[in-house]
């Protein structure tokens, strides 16, 4: 198993105690770096083992202090400097600042006054009365603390895409029904289709702010009101803090622009704005170039920031015409290259759902799903596929309670997926998802793969290590045509096998195999960041939604938005072929 997030949660438990401490800019530092450790293709212990801290440092915003941190626990299992924050302040951060309204500052006030050092001592202070005590603390602050613990015990993890954006797409329905309303969207990271949310964010453009968050308040979808102002609010909703921000509609594109992030993004274009003596930032686009001063407004109060002539704010649009870029979609907005690719009118022509032609990995009643092979097809018509591949479980290694087809089954099953094929107009291909063994093996004779139209073959135990020469063995297999959920990562669960992404998107691509994009938002695997060195090393992609039944073929925007964030055009992507092209890529 990689050790990229544990190194990554040590460098945000440092982040949290540098800021309990008032420490300027090191705790971004880190929490940069964490979020690019976590998220680089290879693990950190590879890259040490053969390169020493130089190869750590080619992890963007790991520089030599980080790196040497990053060594010190690779070598010895901890950092010294965090094991003496830690003394000095020696509580549980990570519980402590789950709660709301709890941050590090306040982690060490309450230590310092109270001697807290996790949620029950926590807990116990708020139900004393001591909290409302402490100097800049009151009886306001200690009741939002009382009620908000229960929820952090249950939901410190951050929420899947799949379960926050639908309660997104109710909160824009309502906004668009609120008269004082002009224009809303959502922002952060679920514009950006990130596969975890932490909170929904929602921007509107009104007139009339507070008369938005009247009615945001009264919103029948929201729990319980957490905070309100004059053009914000916070509310509950199916157990996600969803947050409202209202601007004005002059301002709206660039506060849409600015809150989507990510924040490397924004540093990026924001850097671009000064070299053409521009100011940008979340209440437009200035000129600045006539002003003494010269500064950009980062840290300037709201009237200085909007210092100098606006060229624009209004729309998203013109905001980056104004810098000289084409506009983006939000789910490149990660500072992989956009920026300078928007500026150059290079950029991708990401595949939209309209694209999709049909799904290539779903099951039925004759494995662990729950409908006939033909609700199976007659859901993939009425969804508006024009081709599906019926794909159930073999035997095999990780399949529980004997739900995996024998050879004899899948014999079997075939006859009953022709017959379903001439009975509809939906093109039906005949598969297996295999099993591929700890050693590469796949677990079904050979025979009856060649006689099957389609093989996915994917992980399903042994999920930990590196599972590179795993996936190559399988890829080189004569038979296989789809490896599916390629580091059998579950979000929130488990991370997956290790791989050396470069290196299999080689082989898949020299192979003739697609790489799957599995759309189950518990999984959509593979990542973005892999998709992206997939696509540029030539390999095809496969989007599935690995539906068990047919209401989950919607699954499959969450995996569209998945390959669009590591840059997949339709070109990139099996299933945006018609039937007959899906056809001559399986060699049928």
């Amino acid at each position: 198993m990689s050790r990229n997030a544990e190194v990554a949660a040590r460098l945000e438990e440092m982040a949290d105690h540098l800021e309990a401490r008032d420490v300027d800019y090191k705790p971004n530092s880190y929490r940069r770096a964490a979020d690019s450790i976590r998220a680089h293709t290879v693990a950190v212990e590879t890259l040490y083992e053969e390169g020493g801290e130089d190869a750590l440092q080619e992890i963007e915003d790991v520089g030599d202090a980080i790196a040497a941190k990053t060594a010190e626990y690779l070598e010895t299992g901890s950092i010294g400097e965090l094991e003496d924050l830690r003394e000095e302040l020696p509580v549980d951060m990570d519980a402590l600042t789950a709660v709301e309204g709890v941050g590090p500052k306040t982690v060490a006030a309450l230590y310092e006054a109270l001697g807290v050092t996790d949620i029950d001592d926590l807990e116990a202070a708020a139900e004393a009365g001591d909290i409302r005590e402490v100097s800049g603390f009151g009886a306001k602050t200690e009741s939002n603390i009382l009620e908000n613990i229960p929820f952090a015990r249950e939901s410190r993890k951050r929420s899947l895409l799949g379960e926050a954006r639908p309660v997104a797409d109710r909160v824009l329905a309502f906004l668009a029904s609120v008269d004082a309303v002009e224009r809303a969207d959502v922002a952060g990271s679920i514009r950006r289709w990130r596969p975890t949310i932490g909170d929904v964010d929602v921007l509107a453009a009104s007139a009339d702010p507070e008369a938005v968050v009247d009615a945001f308040e009264a919103w029948e979808a929201a729990d319980d009101v957490i905070e309100a102002g004059t053009n914000k609010a916070s509310v509950r909703a199916e157990d996600l803090r969803v947050d409202l921000r209202v601007v004005v509609p002059a301002e709206f594109g660039a506060a849409l622009q600015y809150f989507t992030g990510s924040k490397d993004h924004n540093v990026a274009v924001r850097n671009r704005a000064i070299e053409r003596g521009l100011k940008v930032n979340e209440y437009g686009v200035f000129d600045v170039s006539e002003l003494e001063t010269g500064d950009d407004g980062a840290d300037a109060g709201e009237s200085d920031q909007r210092a100098g002539e606006r060229v624009a704010g209004e729309t998203e649009e013109g905001v980056y015409e104004a810098l000289g870029m084409a506009w983006m979609p939000p789910e490149l907005r990660e500072n992989r290259g956009e920026v300078g690719a928007a500026a150059n009118d290079d950029l991708p022509d990401l595949l939209t759902t309209a694209d999709v032609g049909g799904d290539l990995h779903c099951h039925t009643e004759w494995s662990d799903g729950d409908p006939t092979v033909a609700e199976m097809v007659a859901g993939a018509a009425e969804f508006g596929h024009d081709y599906v591949a019926i794909t159930d479980h073999a035997t095999g290694p990780g399949m529980v309670g004997g739900v995996g087809l024998s050879d004899a089954d899948l014999r079997e099953q075939l006859e009953a997926v022709r017959a379903v094929d001439e009975e509809t107009d939906v093109d039906v291909f005949a598969g297996v998802e295999a099993n591929v063994g700890a050693d590469g093996s796949v677990s079904v004779g050979d025979d009856v793969l060649a006689a099957l139209d389609l093989v996915v073959a994917s992980p399903h135990s042994d999920l930990d290590g590196d599972g590179t020469d795993r996936l190559l063995a399988a890829i080189e297999h004569p038979e296989v045509d789809v490896v599916g959920h390629p580091t059998g990562r579950m979000l929130n669960q488990r991370p997956g096998i290790d791989l050396d992404v470069e290196q299999v998107a080689a082989a898949a691509a020299d192979h003739g195999v697609a790489l799957e994009i599995n759309a189950n938002p518990h999984r959509l695997d593979l990542r973005s960041s892999h998709a992206k060195v997939a696509v540029e090393a030539g390999a095809t992609i496969s989007v599935n939604t690995d539906a068990h039944r047919p209401a989950e073929y919607e699954y499959m925007r969450y995996g569209v938005h998945t390959a669009r964030r590591g840059w997949c055009e339709p070109g990139d992507i099996l299933n945006c072929r018609d039937a007959d092209g899906v056809r001559e890529f399986l060699g049928l």
